[in-house]
């Protein structure tokens, strides 16, 4: 038989088999169940391709007490008429406006750990972090007076609650103030030493994967049993990603505290680290009236499932995620 001849044959029986094929696919599968892979296919080609969009700027959606909170907008809530000193040693105001997706200011916020908003400022280098709660005036702007003490490039970060939604959201913006700046290199520190206070964490960090993280509080070598309550609990701890300041909600363990109680020199907290690396944790922790905020530095030491508690996006509670933001309640940093 002549090759053209042969070639001719293959192709009609290719086309037959494939048309026996397609009947019987059809006949075995239902349309439904082909449609529905289609759409699971292309979700996953989409959710692969947006993975990086998608943690920077959808927080609460990774693994367990994580909201980025990178961006100045989300969900139609945005960070507006942000001002700030530009320049160190000039006293001021910082002051900014959160608005709706209509455009109009938010002027009703839940209490979250005791405030309505939680405003926290810190160097790109990790150092210069503070925790305020500025005030609202009847328009919806929170103002603080203000003073920077370094030049450099700050982020801002809000914290709050808008009772519209009553789900926690971290928005935030970037702040540049004029000066020499010399960053300082980040190096791993479990143990720091604060206005006499000892303050060593304890723990490994998975991430991925919820993780337990011990604040441990001496002075002089002996255990500190005075802490007092603070923002609703005996010690409040901001997370932060070494490189791009990733903020991660954590929440600490037990009941919240009543007037007059103390503890130490313990004070365990949950957190999730979203990515292997380097983390930067600020803990805030009141003995006798006074608020102390001790900086640490640890690293991750794996990668988890994965499978940390995802309750509510954003937002955190005192008991397992749900919270991270866990959930729960609210928020904590």
């Amino acid at each position: 038989m002549k090759a053209p001849v042969r070639l001719g044959l293959y192709g009609l029986i290719l086309v037959a088999v494939f048309a026996v094929a397609g009947f019987t696919a059809n006949a075995v599968i239902p349309e439904e169940t082909v449609q529905s892979w289609a759409q699971e296919t292309d979700d996953n080609i989409h959710h692969e391709e947006g993975d990086d969009m998608d943690t920077a700027g959808h927080e609460g959606h990774t693994a367990g007490a994580v909201s980025l909170g990178l961006g100045i907008a989300q969900d139609g809530y945005q960070l507006t008429a942000v001002s700030a000193p530009t320049e160190t040693g000039t006293e001021g105001e910082l002051s900014l406006t959160v608005t709706r997706p209509d455009g109009s200011a938010v002027t009703d916020f839940e209490p979250e750990h005791e405030k309505e908003l939680h405003l926290i400022a810190v160097r790109a280098d990790g150092q210069h972090f503070q925790h305020v709660h500025p005030e609202m005036t009847d328009n919806g702007t929170w103002t603080i007076p203000w003073q920077w003490e370094a030049a450099g490039t700050y982020r801002v970060f809000a914290d709050f609650v808008p009772a519209d939604t009553g789900e926690g959201l971290t928005l935030s913006t970037s702040v540049q103030v004029a000066g020499d700046f010399e960053p300082v290199p980040t190096e791993s520190a479990a143990t720091t030493t604060v206005d006499g206070f000892d303050v060593t964490v304890e723990g490994d960090l998975t991430a991925g994967s919820a993780s337990e993280l011990t604040m441990t509080v001496t002075r002089d070598g002996e255990p500190v049993t005075e802490l007092e309550p603070y923002l609703g609990a005996f010690g409040h701890l901001v997370a932060l990603r070494d490189g791009d300041l990733a903020y991660l909600h954590v929440h600490p363990h037990g009941e919240e505290p009543q007037a007059g109680e103390t503890s130490g020199p313990g004070i365990v907290f949950e957190a999730t680290a979203p990515t292997p690396g380097r983390y930067l944790l600020y803990l805030d922790f009141q003995v006798d009236g006074e608020v102390h905020t001790a900086p640490l530095v640890i690293d991750t030491t794996g990668i988890g499932d994965g499978h940390g508690d995802r309750s509510e996006e954003g937002h955190s509670g005192q008991e397992p995620r749900t919270g991270e933001d866990e959930e729960g309640e609210g928020h904590d940093h």
